[in-house]
């Protein structure tokens, strides 16, 4: 992961900046949005994305802009894979995209996923599809 100086001034986004960029639906806040999220493409700008973030993102992209899930996991990662995403726990954000685009569980269901594939951690649930998910995962991994 690409270091940065100690005196790089990081921001915390919320799930409007992204949505702005992704869909594109209103030009003003779209190229403010832009402005900062193609600095943060390149590494010249970070900022850290909450899992609640995400997991807005998710909701609204899927449930009132009816993006299909294989859209939102392919737009969703792309961003999270930029230079300037510093989140400390960008991979498992990453992983629990790409999982949330090869199955049905919600992104949070995946973010446990994935929090379970990158530790040693195990999965307590009652919930037979996200324990067959994860425990699928882990063998996997």
């Amino acid at each position: 992961m690409r270091s940065f100086r100690s005196d790089t001034v990081k921001k915390l986004i919320d799930a409007n900046v992204i949505l702005r960029y992704l869909l594109k639906d209103d030009e003003v806040l779209f190229k403010k949005a832009s402005s900062l999220l193609e600095k943060v493409k390149g590494g010249e700008e970070s900022v850290v994305i909450p899992e609640c973030v995400l997991a807005e993102c998710v909701y609204v992209l899927l449930k009132i802009y009816k993006v299909e899930r294989r859209i939102v996991s392919e737009k969703l990662q792309g961003l999270f894979s930029y230079k300037g995403v510093v989140n400390p726990d960008k991979k498992v954000m990453i992983d629990s995209i790409a999982l949330f685009g090869q199955t049905q569980l919600s992104i949070v269901d995946c973010i446990l996923c994935a929090r379970v594939m990158d530790s040693r951690l195990e999965l307590f649930t009652f919930d037979d599809e996200l324990k067959k998910t994860s425990a699928l995962q882990r063998r996997s991994a």
